[in-house]
């Protein structure tokens, strides 16, 4: 009996530390509502990573409002990693399913199907590893963005601070990186480059000329007039 009461007690201390993080985390994500991060989980794994390599810190990545970002970069990024970005609650659920069969049909876990406010949960919050319980935080953080955000700052925080390179976050930092220009004078070509370049924008950025960035961003650009945006 004593050891069934002190499980008990465990399990209920366990629970109660698990709720008090996702109040903490509930905080934070209404707080960002109206306050722009200055740093994110994915940030601050980049920037240890550079300075253990003795590579010195990321580059600057001032933020830039979402009127100042080209439509075009909007249009792009919506079309490359969520074509129903304005239609669902967080969770595309059909490309869900449609990830699951092509890992189902190659034997292990390649396609992502995560939506932009998913992406944006686990650059703000989480880490790269793969687990469950990420996957389920991932959830949580995701549900909290929708409901206390509107699509509009979702897409203006996304654009801020995902990762575009080695040691480039936020489109205003990668457009100086990649071009020379501010995030408001990406033209449609620049811009569905930097959008094929999001799955894996530290190989791109070594690899610019990469039949497969080529191809993707050409299938970017055809798609671009069809995405709507916040």
């Amino acid at each position: 009996m004593r050891v069934w009461r002190l499980l008990r007690r465990l399990v209920l201390a366990a629970a109660l530390l698990l709720l008090g993080w996702q109040l903490v985390l509930l905080v934070e994500v209404w707080w960002w509502r109206d306050h722009n991060p200055g740093e994110t989980a994915f940030m601050a794994v980049r920037a240890e990573q550079r300075q253990t390599d003795g590579r010195g810190p990321l580059l600057p990545h001032p933020w830039v409002t979402y009127n100042r970002i080209a439509p075009a970069l909007k249009r792009a990024v919506v079309a490359s990693e969520d074509a129903r970005f304005l239609q669902h609650d967080g969770f595309d659920w059909d490309g869900i399913e449609g990830a699951f069969r092509k890992d189902l049909r190659r034997g292990h876990l390649v396609a992502g199907g995560s939506t932009i406010t998913q992406q944006l949960a686990k650059n703000l919050f989480l880490s790269e590893r793969r687990s469950i319980f990420r996957k389920a935080q991932e959830a949580v953080i995701t549900v909290m963005i929708e409901q206390l955000w509107s699509k509009r700052r979702i897409l203006e925080v996304y654009l801020n601070v995902i990762e575009w390179g080695d040691g480039v976050f936020g489109c205003e930092a990668a457009a100086h990186h990649y071009y020379r220009l501010g995030a408001a004078q990406l033209d449609a070509a620049q811009a569905a480059r930097l959008a094929a370049m999001i799955p894996s924008p530290r190989f791109f950025d070594r690899h610019r000329s990469t039949r497969g960035l080529s191809n993707k961003t050409a299938t970017v650009q055809a798609r671009m007039a069809g995405a709507a945006i916040p």
